[in-house]
């Protein structure tokens, strides 16, 4: 995401600095001098060097590599449809195959964006990419969305029409949730979902969410570790529940299949909202009396 991991700025400026929700001693990053009013930006294709189209070469083969068993089989049959993986793929290119699947498109940004922006963006069925790489030194793990977590983890699953749906449901939802200031309750759902969901698969657990899918070691993790808490998901508990940036999940939710997500996007939020304001948030880790894990 790019977007509501770190949601946003708390002001509609362009070059002011994000606010975390999640918790890191790393400042997100970004030339915002290059974006227009929306927060989008030209993907400026030549400026990418050959180092660079060949760490998202690098990248791409390893994280694909560890995908049979781990990752949904919605995402493997999907990941195809991103192109060619030798180099950075074109916005563009990527644009021709995906609106004609979903009716979506990417459009680059230059890091996290604001909130409203954000959910204007989704809500329009455009999906926000960050167009930087990563450095050699973060090749490894890196804190805020760069192209290749944007691409590989997120864009796939927008040629799923469920997904799809969901997540522009999600963005019409967000811009309600701000005029409520309850953003970051709703930010919560993206994050156990959007970002670091599990479904229900081959009788046992398989990852969806996009900062599953573009970690190496998040992968196998949350699916296979006995570390994590694994639970049904459930929106109230989802959504008072905290979480962390720049650590693996202490906890993960389930839902039972993708038609799941839109089971949850067709709720009447506001009564939810209400009565998320008198209970308090959950810690990262705490398991509440009763609750039984996958």
């Amino acid at each position: 995401m790019n977007n509501i991991q770190s949601s946003a700025a708390t002001t509609g400026s362009t070059g002011a600095a994000p606010v975390v929700y999640g918790q890191s001693d790393r400042p997100p990053r970004g030339d915002y001098t290059r974006a227009h009013a929306d927060y989008t930006c030209t993907q400026d294709y030549a400026s990418y060097t050959e180092a660079e189209h060949d760490t998202y070469h690098r990248l791409y083969e390893r994280q694909s590599a560890l995908l049979p068993g781990r990752a949904s089989q919605h995402f493997i049959d999907a990941l195809p449809s991103l192109g060619a993986k030798e180099r950075i793929p074109r916005f563009e290119e990527v644009n021709e195959r995906l609106f004609k699947a979903t009716g979506w498109e990417i459009v680059g940004v230059p890091g996290l964006i604001p909130e409203v922006p954000f959910f204007s963006l989704l809500a329009q069925r455009k999906f926000p990419v960050t167009d930087w790489i990563r450095k050699p030194e973060e090749f490894e793990y890196i804190v805020e969305p760069d192209i290749f977590h944007d691409l590989f983890g997120h864009v796939p699953l927008l040629f799923n029409p469920v997904m799809a749906d969901f997540i522009q449901a999600y963005g019409q939802g967000g811009l309600k949730a701000a005029e409520l200031g309850v953003c970051e309750m709703l930010s919560r759902l993206y994050w156990y979902t959007v970002e670091f969901g599990l479904i229900r698969e081959n009788g046992g657990v398989r990852a969806y969410g996009a900062g599953i899918l573009s970690s190496v070691g998040e992968l196998e993790y949350s699916v296979n570790s006995p570390q994590p808490h694994r639970l049904p998901l459930q929106l109230e508990r989802t959504m008072r529940t905290l979480y962390k940036i720049d650590t693996y999940q202490q906890t993960y939710f389930v839902i039972d299949d993708m038609p799941h997500l839109l089971n949850l996007a067709d709720t009447d939020f506001a009564p939810l909202y209400e009565q998320l304001r008198q209970l308090p948030t959950i810690g990262a880790k705490e398991l509440l009396p009763g609750e039984q894990l996958i």
